[in-house]
């Protein structure tokens, strides 16, 4: 398809269908793209496959999973069992990328069943997709899949939803380009602003609208989170200090996926974020609260970055994440057993490229 590109204050744009512009779904024709499905070895998919069966026999009757919901507090996870918003959308995303999709695939059903479930969970009066008190992570996860999914299925019970999922993540936008806990704009952080990001890209690359301006002022802020260390969890106006606290794997992961949501693949910044990933990784401690969460992104970032990045990366990190595995199927952390399998499925499933959201 041919596209008008656009560049507004650094960030590239293209005019297509259906929102008058939506971003580029891959990084420039003349880049290099390489296919990393060999990785995806025997063993890998032998772990997927108990992994997401371990899922499907944790699903509620009405389509939902069930774990803690709560909050993070420091390095410590607070909660109580209940059903999730983003554990559902994360356990449907890891299945929709083995080929799951409601009316195709053994596990389409499970599929329909949770996409049903988060559609009623969309709060009438604002579109806010949340239960139990989960918050904007869980928003924004919900916006991501639904995204996916109607852009697969074309669902029309999906699109006015998701509509105005879209909207409340725009009305919540802060001053400084960024987004937190609640969908109220006061302050913000990178890591909510990642997924609200992600979740945004999703919905523009089918066809949903979404301001320019909302796009140029969140590129702006996650720039402001960048160091020459990595990118730090608030931007240097709000820390009163330049960029140089909170710096840690998931969240220099988390600032290189927000720049690809904005469409930005090879900028400076981006390259010194991600030579600074190789340092970082060791201080993710399998099964604590962010090693699951920081290889969701650091797998995005390499796969997108490719050649030596990804080598270094994914055979290590696959192989680290599959012998954790228990003997039923599932894995674990401070966060939960169904968070923690999703998390994990999904990110051994990314040489697959089933979701959109993860192509290059």
């Amino acid at each position: 398809m041919n596209r008008l590109f656009l560049v507004l204050g650094g960030v590239a744009l293209s005019a297509g269908p259906g929102s008058g512009s939506s971003l580029p779904a891959a990084p420039p024709q003349d880049a290099p793209v390489e296919i990393y499905k060999g990785d995806f070895t025997a063993k890998v998919r032998e772990g997927v496959d108990r992994g997401l069966a371990w899922l499907v026999s944790r699903q509620n009757p009405n389509g939902s999973w069930t774990n803690k919901v709560g909050y993070k507090l420091y390095d410590d996870y607070h909660g109580e069992e209940n059903e999730s918003v983003d554990v559902t959308a994360l356990a449907c995303m890891a299945l929709v990328s083995a080929g799951n999709v409601p009316g195709r695939g053994r596990y389409g059903r499970n599929v329909a069943r949770g996409v049903q479930w988060l559609l009623s969970k969309v709060r009438d009066e604002d579109g806010y997709i949340t239960h139990a008190g989960s918050r904007m992570y869980s928003h924004a996860f919900a916006t991501l899949f639904l995204a996916e999914i109607y852009g697969m299925t074309r669902q029309a019970d999906i699109k006015s939803k998701l509509k105005r999922a879209v909207e409340l993540i725009v009305n919540s936008q802060n001053r400084e380009g960024g987004w937190r806990y609640q969908p109220i704009p006061v302050d913000a952080d990178l890591s909510v602003t990642v997924s609200t990001l992600q979740a945004l890209r999703a919905a523009r690359n089918v066809g949903i609208t979404v301001p320019l301006d909302t796009l140029q002022k969140a590129t702006l802020y996650v720039q402001r989170c960048a160091s020459t260390r990595g990118y730090s969890y608030q931007s240097g106006a709000e820390n009163q200090q330049p960029n140089d606290t909170r710096i840690s794997f998931a969240l220099t992961a988390c600032g290189v996926v927000s720049m690809y949501s904005a469409g930005h693949y090879d900028t400076p910044q981006v390259r010194q974020a991600l030579r600074q990933l190789p340092t970082w990784r060791h201080t993710l401690i399998p099964a604590k609260l962010h090693y699951y969460y920081g290889h969701y992104y650091g797998v995005q970032a390499m796969y997108m970055a490719g050649g030596e990045y990804w080598a270094g990366y994914y055979p290590a990190v696959s192989q680290q994440i599959l012998s954790q595995q228990r003997a039923d199927g599932h894995w674990e952390d401070d966060v939960g057993r169904t968070y923690a399998t999703a998390m994990a499925c999904v990110v051994l499933q990314m040489p697959c490229e089933y979701l959109p959201i993860f192509q290059k």
